[in-house]
């Protein structure tokens, strides 16, 4: 006497029933959504759906939405160029082309800086590297594009009004007790041309007077 194996020996195709061959099963799934549709009809007060775009939703203060280039006071972009953004990007997105900037006490500016949105993943990283808050994100959820040329969002793109809108920026890190170092920070630069200057003629005049002693 032979001993059958723990599989079958034949394939046999699976037989559906009466039941699964009508797609009764799907009746299930739509009770649930007449339901549903039943009970926001008749209770339109409560429903849960929010008429976009005339009614938006309120994000959170740290929600990574559209992105930020912030100025200076002086209206200056805060952008060094020193690329740690586009270094910490995990999606390669960021494109910077860094030039000398006509004021001495800053190395660099960005001449180009766009950012490929259909890329990104909105991780956050960009905003987190940067030592000089040059980015950050906004709430601004509202990207639709016709073609890809439209979602590269270039330097002008992500320079907008709303900027000074503290209602809509987003995503960015704050750190109180080092504000207070950054200001004294920039109270105290100096340009380097003119001080270089002024301690050459010093040391020309100190050479004058111990030849003339």
């Amino acid at each position: 006497m032979s001993q059958r194996g723990p599989h079958p020996a034949a394939v046999e195709p699976y037989r559906y029933t009466l039941v699964e061959r009508l797609y009764l099963p799907l009746l299930t799934g739509l009770m649930v959504t007449m339901r549903h549709f039943v009970r926001n009809l008749l209770r339109r007060g409560k429903t849960y759906t929010i008429e976009y775009p005339e009614k938006r939703r309120q994000y959170s203060h740290r929600y990574r939405g559209h992105h930020i280039l912030t100025t200076r006071p002086d209206g200056g972009l805060r952008c060094v160029a020193c690329f740690l953004c586009a270094t910490a990007c995990p999606a390669e997105c960021i494109h910077i082309e860094a030039g000398e900037h006509p004021d001495v006490n800053v190395e660099k500016y960005p001449i180009v800086y766009d950012i490929d949105m259909l890329r990104c993943v909105f991780c956050g990283y960009c905003v987190d590297a940067c030592p000089e808050e040059a980015i950050i994100m906004s709430n601004n959820h509202d990207m639709a594009f016709f073609d890809r040329a439209q979602s590269i969002a270039t330097k002008d793109d992500l320079q907008k009004p709303y900027t000074y809108d503290e209602s809509r920026l987003g995503y960015r890190p704050r750190y109180p007790e080092e504000e207070a170092q950054h200001a004294a920070l920039r109270h105290g630069l100096v340009d380097l041309v003119e001080e270089a200057r002024r301690r050459g003629a010093q040391s020309a005049g100190g050479e004058r007077h111990s030849a003339a002693g």
